[in-house]
């Protein structure tokens, strides 16, 4: 089968890697890719290559990359319309996947022309944000159309559904939200990339407690659940914007700047526990993807209990899960002196980790996925035969 996979990069992340290779914006499309693929930051890139491991064809696009899109159209010989960059700076209460894209006419001319171009059978959206009318519009050009959401829901039942024939969800909460909105869905989890591995260095942990991740205003039980930890224990605070936190707040005297990629996997892994708190949105279930990120270095990950959990990891063993900040900070404080406890723990989930949760585990899962809906339109010719064109 031939693989589309779409996203978007953070505006701060897409920034960060420009600012750090001056020139790259001129050079070609190939040359951008590569650059963006060694930062190791999204799971996009990874996603596709253990697709084409798997057999299939598959491509990753990062849709609101101006400069890494132009110079594919330019590649291609395709004129495209000037429209406003991304490098505008964040605004207060900006949430980068809930911000709808600007009216960027060059995004969507650039996209169609690479879906005309790839024809994919199967096109997955992880930027459902995008207009539904445009996928609606390139539709008779995919056999599947699948979207892939686990954030935020922006306000309204419809949330562009429309066009996507399968919308799949990190956390059965989503799932059985859009099945309740007359959509066909599925859950598939986030993974870890093993040969994120070969590419960090190895430290002897240097950071005691580490918190990575946002903080906005859709993560307000995050923010009062570190907030208290942070006034217990010391906790070194890696985020984006501390547009969100309160002046007088002792999570600002940890804060500090927002790592990405191998930035990201080489604090993990410096840091002798890390801590994890879900979106609100995920209420009662546990997906997101600091849970295979900080497993798969080998860190141990104090977690919120979720009833899930146990689905991915064997809490105690693997993780550990906390019910309340209070609980948390026990937990931080045993942790810390007790190496061998710590150590064992961590070593169990990383295992876990490269044994069930890698990117080739969850495209096994996508492809076995894809090919139940795409039986349907196939009348009972064999898959492989139908998708020959």
């Amino acid at each position: 089968m031939r693989f589309l996979i779409l996203d978007t990069g953070y505006p701060k992340f897409l920034s960060w890697l420009y600012d750090r290779n001056p020139g790259l914006e001129k050079k070609s499309y190939e040359t951008q890719a590569a650059a963006r693929m060694e930062t190791l930051f999204g799971q996009a890139a990874f996603y596709a290559d253990s697709l084409r491991k798997l057999g299939h064809q598959a491509w990753d696009i990062e849709a609101n990359n101006e400069f890494m899109q132009k110079a594919w159209a330019r590649e291609h010989g395709l004129p495209v319309s000037r429209g406003r960059r991304w490098e505008a700076r964040l605004r207060k209460g900006f949430v980068p996947w809930l911000s709808a894209v600007n009216d960027q006419t060059w995004l969507y001319e650039i996209l169609a022309a690479q879906i005309k171009y790839y024809k994919p059978h199967v096109l997955v959206n992880y930027a459902m944000l995008l207009r539904s009318a445009f996928f609606r519009e390139l539709k008779p050009y995919v056999r599947l159309l699948v979207g892939n959401h686990g954030a935020p829901l922006p306000g309204g039942n419809d949330f562009g559904l429309a066009p996507y024939d399968l919308v799949l969800s990190v956390v059965d909460n989503l799932v059985d939200y859009f099945r309740n909105h007359g959509k066909k869905s599925e859950l598939l989890r986030l993974g870890f990339e093993p040969a994120v591995l070969e590419r960090l260095s190895n430290p002897r942990p240097d950071v005691p407690v580490s918190f990575v991740g946002n903080l906005y205003s859709c993560h307000t039980s995050r923010m009062r659940w570190l907030e208290f930890v942070a006034q217990n224990v010391p906790v070194r605070v890696f985020t984006a914007s501390a547009d969100g936190i309160p002046n007088e707040s002792p999570m600002l005297r940890y804060r500090e700047d927002a790592v990405w990629g191998r930035q990201m996997y080489e604090t993990l892994k410096r840091s002798e526990l890390t801590l994890n708190h879900h979106v609100d949105i995920a209420e009662d279930y546990a997906g997101n993807a600091r849970l295979f990120e900080a497993t798969g270095v080998g860190t141990l990950l104090v977690t919120d209990w979720k009833k899930n959990l146990h689905e991915m990891f064997e809490p105690g063993k693997e993780v550990v899960a906390y019910r309340t900040p209070e609980e948390c900070v026990e937990m931080i404080r045993h942790y810390l002196e007790h190496e061998d406890e710590r150590r064992a723990i961590a070593r169990a989930g990383q295992q876990r980790t490269l044994r069930d949760h890698t990117c080739r585990h969850r495209m096994e899962e996508l492809v076995t996925i894809v090919e139940r809906y795409l039986r349907p339109a196939t009348s009972g010719v064999g898959i492989a035969s139908a998708l020959q064109t």
